[in-house]
Protein backbone atom coordinates (compact mmCIF):
# COMPACT_ATOMS: atom_id res chain seq x y z
CA UNK A 1 0.00 0.00 0.00
CA UNK A 2 2.84 2.12 -0.65
CA UNK A 3 2.58 5.30 -2.78
CA UNK A 4 -0.04 8.15 -3.28
CA UNK A 5 -3.50 7.43 -1.16
CA UNK A 6 -5.66 9.75 -3.53
CA UNK A 7 -8.88 10.68 -1.79
CA UNK A 8 -11.59 8.81 -3.98
CA UNK A 9 -14.83 9.10 -1.46
CA UNK A 10 -15.35 7.67 1.99
CA UNK A 11 -12.88 4.82 2.94
CA UNK A 12 -14.15 1.61 4.08
CA UNK A 13 -12.82 0.01 7.65
CA UNK A 14 -14.01 -3.84 7.06
CA UNK A 15 -12.53 -4.60 10.77
CA UNK A 16 -13.45 -4.47 14.42
CA UNK A 17 -13.37 -0.67 15.58
CA UNK A 18 -16.35 0.76 14.53
CA UNK A 19 -19.38 -1.78 14.58
CA UNK A 20 -17.41 -3.59 17.79
CA UNK A 21 -17.74 -0.70 20.18
CA UNK A 22 -20.97 -1.33 21.82
CA UNK A 23 -20.75 0.73 24.72
CA UNK A 24 -21.92 -2.19 27.59
CA UNK A 25 -20.06 -3.72 30.43
CA UNK A 26 -20.76 -6.65 28.85
CA UNK A 27 -19.02 -6.24 25.40
CA UNK A 28 -16.02 -4.78 26.84
CA UNK A 29 -16.07 -8.17 29.31
CA UNK A 30 -15.56 -9.81 26.18
CA UNK A 31 -13.45 -7.54 24.47
CA UNK A 32 -11.14 -8.12 27.75
CA UNK A 33 -11.53 -11.93 27.55
CA UNK A 34 -10.45 -11.59 23.83
CA UNK A 35 -7.65 -9.78 24.20
CA UNK A 36 -6.10 -12.09 26.96
CA UNK A 37 -6.62 -15.05 24.74
CA UNK A 38 -4.59 -13.77 21.41
CA UNK A 39 -3.25 -10.26 21.07
CA UNK A 40 -2.42 -10.05 25.25
CA UNK A 41 0.47 -12.32 24.58
CA UNK A 42 2.20 -10.23 22.06
CA UNK A 43 1.40 -6.78 23.55
CA UNK A 44 4.64 -5.84 24.98
CA UNK A 45 6.62 -6.83 21.47
CA UNK A 46 3.58 -5.77 18.99
CA UNK A 47 1.88 -2.64 20.72
CA UNK A 48 3.61 0.09 18.64
CA UNK A 49 2.53 -1.63 15.51
CA UNK A 50 -0.43 0.33 13.88
CA UNK A 51 -1.79 -2.58 10.68
CA UNK A 52 -4.68 -0.47 10.33
CA UNK A 53 -8.44 -0.57 10.79
CA UNK A 54 -9.21 -3.65 8.47
CA UNK A 55 -7.16 -5.65 10.52
CA UNK A 56 -7.32 -6.87 14.20
CA UNK A 57 -5.50 -3.94 16.87
CA UNK A 58 -2.61 -4.69 18.49
CA UNK A 59 -3.29 -3.08 21.43
CA UNK A 60 -6.66 -4.30 23.72
CA UNK A 61 -8.75 -1.51 22.36
CA UNK A 62 -10.17 -1.77 26.19
CA UNK A 63 -9.89 2.32 26.19
CA UNK A 64 -13.67 2.81 25.46
CA UNK A 65 -15.04 0.94 28.45
CA UNK A 66 -11.97 2.26 30.93
CA UNK A 67 -12.69 5.91 29.67
CA UNK A 68 -16.37 5.36 31.05
CA UNK A 69 -15.20 2.70 33.62
CA UNK A 70 -17.87 0.18 32.11
CA UNK A 71 -14.59 -1.59 32.91
CA UNK A 72 -12.22 -0.54 35.69
CA UNK A 73 -9.01 -0.18 36.01
CA UNK A 74 -8.05 -2.71 38.77
CA UNK A 75 -10.06 -5.39 36.94
CA UNK A 76 -8.57 -5.01 33.80
CA UNK A 77 -4.94 -5.79 35.89
CA UNK A 78 -6.17 -8.51 37.74
CA UNK A 79 -6.98 -10.46 34.93
CA UNK A 80 -4.10 -9.56 32.93
CA UNK A 81 -2.30 -10.50 35.96
CA UNK A 82 -3.67 -13.20 36.47
CA UNK A 83 -3.50 -14.79 32.81
CA UNK A 84 0.19 -14.07 32.08
CA UNK A 85 1.27 -13.04 36.09
CA UNK A 86 3.64 -10.13 37.10
CA UNK A 87 6.17 -10.32 34.69
CA UNK A 88 4.13 -11.04 31.34
CA UNK A 89 2.01 -8.64 32.25
CA UNK A 90 4.16 -5.94 33.34
CA UNK A 91 3.77 -3.64 30.11
CA UNK A 92 -0.12 -3.56 29.32
CA UNK A 93 -0.20 -2.91 33.36
CA UNK A 94 2.06 -0.03 33.16
CA UNK A 95 -0.11 1.25 29.89
CA UNK A 96 -3.21 0.97 32.31
CA UNK A 97 -1.21 3.11 34.97
CA UNK A 98 0.05 5.69 32.55
CA UNK A 99 -4.24 6.64 32.13
CA UNK A 100 -4.38 6.66 36.25
CA UNK A 101 -1.42 8.85 35.66
CA UNK A 102 -2.88 10.99 33.35
CA UNK A 103 -6.43 11.53 35.49
CA UNK A 104 -4.23 12.08 38.91
CA UNK A 105 -1.81 14.68 37.48
CA UNK A 106 -5.12 16.80 35.76
CA UNK A 107 -6.49 16.24 39.45
CA UNK A 108 -3.86 18.33 40.31
CA UNK A 109 -2.72 20.09 37.67
CA UNK A 110 -6.46 21.25 36.69
CA UNK A 111 -5.35 24.91 34.63
CA UNK A 112 -4.33 22.04 32.00
CA UNK A 113 -7.92 21.21 31.26
CA UNK A 114 -9.23 25.24 31.45
CA UNK A 115 -6.35 26.64 29.52
CA UNK A 116 -6.59 24.29 26.85
CA UNK A 117 -10.40 24.83 26.64
CA UNK A 118 -10.02 28.84 26.85
CA UNK A 119 -6.89 28.18 23.77
CA UNK A 120 -9.22 26.33 21.69
CA UNK A 121 -11.34 29.06 22.06
CA UNK A 122 -8.72 31.94 20.95
CA UNK A 123 -7.73 29.32 17.97
CA UNK A 124 -11.36 28.94 17.01
CA UNK A 125 -10.88 32.77 16.70
CA UNK A 126 -8.02 33.18 14.91
CA UNK A 127 -8.85 30.92 11.94
CA UNK A 128 -12.02 32.78 11.25
CA UNK A 129 -9.94 35.96 10.81
CA UNK A 130 -6.96 34.31 8.97
CA UNK A 131 -8.07 32.29 5.66
CA UNK A 132 -4.15 30.63 5.41
CA UNK A 133 -4.46 28.98 8.60
CA UNK A 134 -7.80 27.98 8.37
CA UNK A 135 -7.35 26.38 4.58
CA UNK A 136 -4.50 24.37 6.15
CA UNK A 137 -6.91 23.62 9.22
CA UNK A 138 -9.93 22.38 6.94
CA UNK A 139 -7.13 20.30 4.74
CA UNK A 140 -5.82 18.90 8.52
CA UNK A 141 -9.31 18.16 9.53
CA UNK A 142 -10.69 16.70 6.12
CA UNK A 143 -7.21 14.02 5.11
CA UNK A 144 -6.48 16.56 1.97
CA UNK A 145 -2.51 17.57 3.01
CA UNK A 146 -1.01 15.45 1.20
CA UNK A 147 0.79 13.34 4.04
CA UNK A 148 0.86 10.16 3.80
CA UNK A 149 -0.14 8.72 6.76
CA UNK A 150 -1.53 11.51 8.59
CA UNK A 151 -4.24 12.15 5.82
CA UNK A 152 -5.19 8.40 6.69
CA UNK A 153 -4.99 8.87 9.90
CA UNK A 154 -7.57 11.83 9.69
CA UNK A 155 -10.26 10.19 7.74
CA UNK A 156 -10.29 6.62 9.60
CA UNK A 157 -10.95 9.04 13.20
CA UNK A 158 -13.69 10.83 11.74
CA UNK A 159 -14.69 7.73 10.12
CA UNK A 160 -14.32 4.91 12.83
CA UNK A 161 -13.83 7.21 16.09
CA UNK A 162 -10.57 5.34 16.59
CA UNK A 163 -7.32 5.45 16.14
CA UNK A 164 -4.37 2.82 17.04
CA UNK A 165 -2.15 5.09 20.20
CA UNK A 166 1.12 5.09 17.64
CA UNK A 167 -0.34 6.71 15.30
CA UNK A 168 -2.34 9.19 17.51
CA UNK A 169 1.21 10.28 18.61
CA UNK A 170 2.74 10.54 15.05
CA UNK A 171 -0.30 12.41 13.95
CA UNK A 172 -0.04 14.96 16.60
CA UNK A 173 3.67 15.43 15.93
CA UNK A 174 3.23 16.16 12.56
CA UNK A 175 -0.12 18.49 13.25
CA UNK A 176 2.38 20.41 15.22
CA UNK A 177 5.41 20.99 13.73
CA UNK A 178 4.84 19.94 10.05
CA UNK A 179 1.60 21.98 9.42
CA UNK A 180 2.84 24.29 12.57
CA UNK A 181 -1.24 23.74 13.61
CA UNK A 182 -2.23 24.98 17.00
CA UNK A 183 -2.16 22.02 19.63
CA UNK A 184 -5.29 23.10 21.59
CA UNK A 185 -7.06 22.76 18.04
CA UNK A 186 -5.40 19.12 17.45
CA UNK A 187 -6.54 18.05 20.85
CA UNK A 188 -9.98 19.45 20.53
CA UNK A 189 -10.44 17.62 16.81
CA UNK A 190 -9.57 14.32 18.72
CA UNK A 191 -11.78 14.78 21.60
CA UNK A 192 -14.72 15.62 19.17
CA UNK A 193 -13.92 12.33 17.72
CA UNK A 194 -12.67 9.84 19.70
CA UNK A 195 -14.75 6.89 21.27
CA UNK A 196 -12.14 6.94 24.02
CA UNK A 197 -11.43 10.54 24.13
CA UNK A 198 -10.86 11.71 28.12
CA UNK A 199 -9.69 14.82 29.39
CA UNK A 200 -6.57 13.71 30.87
CA UNK A 201 -5.16 11.38 28.18
CA UNK A 202 -5.85 13.78 25.40
CA UNK A 203 -5.00 17.00 27.09
CA UNK A 204 -1.81 15.86 28.27
CA UNK A 205 -0.77 13.81 25.67
CA UNK A 206 -1.27 16.43 23.36
CA UNK A 207 0.80 18.79 25.88
CA UNK A 208 3.33 15.85 26.28
CA UNK A 209 4.09 15.81 22.11
CA UNK A 210 4.41 19.38 21.88
CA UNK A 211 7.27 19.49 24.87
CA UNK A 212 5.10 21.18 27.35
CA UNK A 213 3.86 18.38 30.09
CA UNK A 214 7.67 17.51 30.36
CA UNK A 215 9.32 21.09 29.42
CA UNK A 216 11.80 20.67 26.22
CA UNK A 217 10.70 16.68 25.47
CA UNK A 218 8.92 16.33 22.40
CA UNK A 219 7.94 13.71 20.69
CA UNK A 220 9.16 13.91 16.69
CA UNK A 221 7.57 11.78 14.42
CA UNK A 222 9.67 10.49 11.93
CA UNK A 223 9.31 8.85 8.28
CA UNK A 224 11.65 5.37 8.94
CA UNK A 225 10.00 5.26 12.31
CA UNK A 226 6.68 4.95 10.34
CA UNK A 227 7.11 2.99 7.74
CA UNK A 228 8.39 0.36 10.39
CA UNK A 229 5.37 0.66 12.84
CA UNK A 230 2.60 0.47 9.68
CA UNK A 231 4.34 -2.52 7.99
CA UNK A 232 5.24 -0.31 5.09
CA UNK A 233 1.83 0.61 4.41
CA UNK A 234 3.26 4.14 4.63
CA UNK A 235 6.02 5.79 3.55
CA UNK A 236 5.98 9.66 3.86
CA UNK A 237 7.62 12.51 2.70
CA UNK A 238 7.85 16.01 3.13
CA UNK A 239 7.81 15.73 7.38
CA UNK A 240 9.71 18.24 9.49
CA UNK A 241 11.79 15.83 11.85
CA UNK A 242 14.38 18.75 12.46
CA UNK A 243 12.25 20.68 15.02
CA UNK A 244 12.73 22.40 18.62
CA UNK A 245 9.19 21.72 21.31
CA UNK A 246 7.14 24.21 21.99
CA UNK A 247 7.30 26.46 24.56
CA UNK A 248 5.21 28.33 27.25
CA UNK A 249 5.12 31.30 29.52
CA UNK A 250 4.26 29.46 32.73
CA UNK A 251 3.03 26.21 33.05
CA UNK A 252 -0.07 24.82 35.07
CA UNK A 253 -0.64 25.34 38.36
CA UNK A 254 0.04 22.42 40.67
CA UNK A 255 -2.68 22.33 43.29
CA UNK A 256 -3.58 20.41 46.07
CA UNK A 257 -5.56 16.73 45.61
CA UNK A 258 -8.84 17.46 46.89
CA UNK A 259 -9.74 15.12 49.80
CA UNK A 260 -13.33 12.73 48.72
CA UNK A 261 -16.07 13.42 51.16
CA UNK A 262 -16.85 10.77 54.04
CA UNK A 263 -18.40 8.64 54.49
CA UNK A 264 -22.61 8.66 54.66
CA UNK A 265 -25.16 6.27 56.53
CA UNK A 266 -28.69 5.10 55.69
CA UNK A 267 -30.95 5.97 52.32
CA UNK A 268 -29.19 7.97 49.35
CA UNK A 269 -29.98 9.09 46.07
CA UNK A 270 -27.30 7.68 43.72
CA UNK A 271 -26.33 9.96 40.47
CA UNK A 272 -24.08 8.07 37.91
CA UNK A 273 -22.23 10.01 35.54
CA UNK A 274 -20.16 9.12 32.51
CA UNK A 275 -16.69 8.90 33.94
CA UNK A 276 -18.20 5.97 36.23
CA UNK A 277 -20.07 3.78 35.50
CA UNK A 278 -20.14 0.60 37.64
CA UNK A 279 -21.90 1.31 40.28
CA UNK A 280 -22.14 -2.01 41.66
CA UNK A 281 -18.36 -1.91 42.87
CA UNK A 282 -18.32 1.65 44.05
CA UNK A 283 -17.15 2.18 47.63
CA UNK A 284 -21.11 2.92 49.35
CA UNK A 285 -20.45 1.65 52.83
CA UNK A 286 -23.46 1.25 54.83
CA UNK A 287 -26.03 3.56 52.77
CA UNK A 288 -29.14 2.42 51.29
CA UNK A 289 -29.30 3.78 47.02
CA UNK A 290 -33.30 3.95 46.98
CA UNK A 291 -33.27 6.48 44.23
CA UNK A 292 -31.00 6.53 40.63
CA UNK A 293 -30.61 8.65 38.35
CA UNK A 294 -27.59 10.04 35.27
CA UNK A 295 -26.07 12.76 34.14
CA UNK A 296 -24.56 12.82 30.83
CA UNK A 297 -21.86 15.59 30.51
CA UNK A 298 -20.48 15.04 26.66
CA UNK A 299 -17.26 16.65 25.52
CA UNK A 300 -16.74 19.68 24.25
CA UNK A 301 -18.58 20.00 20.80
CA UNK A 302 -18.78 15.51 20.78
CA UNK A 303 -19.75 14.51 17.14
CA UNK A 304 -22.68 12.11 16.64
CA UNK A 305 -21.06 8.95 17.43
CA UNK A 306 -19.74 9.98 20.80
CA UNK A 307 -23.17 11.26 21.86
CA UNK A 308 -24.41 7.95 20.68
CA UNK A 309 -21.53 6.20 22.83
CA UNK A 310 -22.32 8.12 25.46
CA UNK A 311 -25.76 7.68 25.79
CA UNK A 312 -25.30 4.08 25.60
CA UNK A 313 -22.91 3.36 27.84
CA UNK A 314 -25.46 5.34 30.36
CA UNK A 315 -28.15 3.04 29.44
CA UNK A 316 -26.37 0.37 29.90
CA UNK A 317 -24.89 1.77 33.44
CA UNK A 318 -28.42 2.77 34.44
CA UNK A 319 -30.01 -0.67 33.90
CA UNK A 320 -27.52 -2.77 35.86
CA UNK A 321 -27.54 0.12 38.80
CA UNK A 322 -31.13 -0.15 39.11
CA UNK A 323 -30.90 -4.58 39.22
CA UNK A 324 -27.81 -4.13 41.41
CA UNK A 325 -29.67 -1.85 44.15
CA UNK A 326 -33.50 -2.53 43.59
CA UNK A 327 -34.75 1.11 42.74
CA UNK A 328 -35.98 2.62 39.32
CA UNK A 329 -34.12 4.99 37.46
CA UNK A 330 -35.31 8.40 37.27
CA UNK A 331 -35.15 11.28 34.66
CA UNK A 332 -32.72 13.53 36.10
CA UNK A 333 -34.69 16.83 37.31
CA UNK A 334 -35.07 18.87 40.06
CA UNK A 335 -36.73 16.50 42.99
CA UNK A 336 -35.41 13.22 41.84
CA UNK A 337 -33.85 12.58 44.46
CA UNK A 338 -36.77 13.26 46.80
CA UNK A 339 -34.83 15.00 49.29
CA UNK A 340 -32.48 12.25 50.42
CA UNK A 341 -28.55 13.13 49.74
CA UNK A 342 -26.72 12.57 46.53
CA UNK A 343 -23.95 10.25 46.54
CA UNK A 344 -21.68 10.11 43.33
CA UNK A 345 -18.34 8.58 41.69
CA UNK A 346 -16.02 11.32 42.05
CA UNK A 347 -15.77 13.15 38.68
CA UNK A 348 -12.27 14.12 37.54
CA UNK A 349 -11.64 17.29 35.95
CA UNK A 350 -13.45 17.37 33.07
CA UNK A 351 -17.05 17.93 31.32
CA UNK A 352 -19.05 15.34 34.30
CA UNK A 353 -17.02 17.52 37.29
CA UNK A 354 -18.33 20.51 35.89
CA UNK A 355 -21.64 19.50 35.77
CA UNK A 356 -22.44 17.98 38.47
CA UNK A 357 -24.86 19.58 41.09
CA UNK A 358 -22.50 21.28 43.89
CA UNK A 359 -24.82 19.53 46.77
CA UNK A 360 -23.42 16.17 45.45
CA UNK A 361 -21.72 13.86 48.18
CA UNK A 362 -18.37 12.48 45.87
CA UNK A 363 -16.90 9.43 46.79
CA UNK A 364 -13.42 8.19 45.73
CA UNK A 365 -12.17 4.93 44.71
CA UNK A 366 -8.95 2.98 46.70
CA UNK A 367 -7.34 2.64 43.34
CA UNK A 368 -7.28 6.97 42.30
CA UNK A 369 -6.79 7.41 46.59
CA UNK A 370 -3.79 5.30 45.95
CA UNK A 371 -2.41 6.02 42.88
CA UNK A 372 -2.97 10.18 42.33
CA UNK A 373 -1.08 11.40 44.69
CA UNK A 374 1.99 9.91 43.33
CA UNK A 375 1.35 11.64 40.07
CA UNK A 376 1.63 15.24 40.59
CA UNK A 377 5.07 15.28 38.79
CA UNK A 378 6.21 12.68 36.03
CA UNK A 379 4.75 9.24 35.41
CA UNK A 380 8.25 7.51 37.45
CA UNK A 381 6.74 8.40 40.70
CA UNK A 382 3.71 6.53 40.25
CA UNK A 383 5.59 3.77 38.12
CA UNK A 384 8.24 2.95 40.75
CA UNK A 385 5.42 2.31 42.81
CA UNK A 386 3.16 -0.27 40.72
CA UNK A 387 4.56 -3.02 42.39
CA UNK A 388 3.20 -2.31 46.22
CA UNK A 389 -0.02 -1.07 44.53
CA UNK A 390 -1.07 -4.90 42.65
CA UNK A 391 -3.30 -6.73 44.93
CA UNK A 392 -2.15 -8.93 47.03
CA UNK A 393 -4.55 -11.42 48.38
CA UNK A 394 -7.57 -9.24 46.79
CA UNK A 395 -7.92 -5.22 46.16
CA UNK A 396 -8.66 -2.87 49.17
CA UNK A 397 -12.53 -2.14 49.97
CA UNK A 398 -13.66 -0.02 47.20
CA UNK A 399 -12.15 -1.08 44.06
CA UNK A 400 -13.96 -3.74 42.07
CA UNK A 401 -13.56 -7.23 42.03
CA UNK A 402 -12.70 -9.19 38.57
CA UNK A 403 -16.31 -10.49 37.44
CA UNK A 404 -14.96 -12.20 34.66
CA UNK A 405 -10.93 -13.75 34.45
CA UNK A 406 -9.29 -15.65 31.61
CA UNK A 407 -6.87 -18.69 31.22
CA UNK A 408 0.41 8.32 25.92
CA UNK A 409 -3.03 9.08 23.65
CA UNK A 410 -5.94 7.49 25.01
Amino acid sequence: MNGSHGWRGPPRYLGVMDRDFPMTRAAGLDRLAGFLESAGAHYAAARNTDRGPDRRPTTSALSPYLRRRLLTEAEVVSAALAAYGEEGAEKFVSEVFWRTYFKGHLETHPGAWTGTLSAVEDERRRLAGDPGLRRVYEAAVEGRTGIEGFDDWARELVATGWLHNHARMWFASIWIFTLRLPWPLGAAFFLRHLLDGDPASNTLSWRWVAGLHTRGKHYVARAENIRRYTDGRFDPSGIDEEVDSLEEPMPPKEMRLVPADPPLTGEVALLLHLDDLHPESLPLGTTRVSRLAGLVAHAPDASDRVREADEAAMSDGLTRAAAHFGCEARVLGPDWSGGLPIVTAWAPVGPSADALPEACHRVRRAWDEAAWPLATRGFFKLRSAIPRLLPEGGWPEGVAQPTRTTARFT
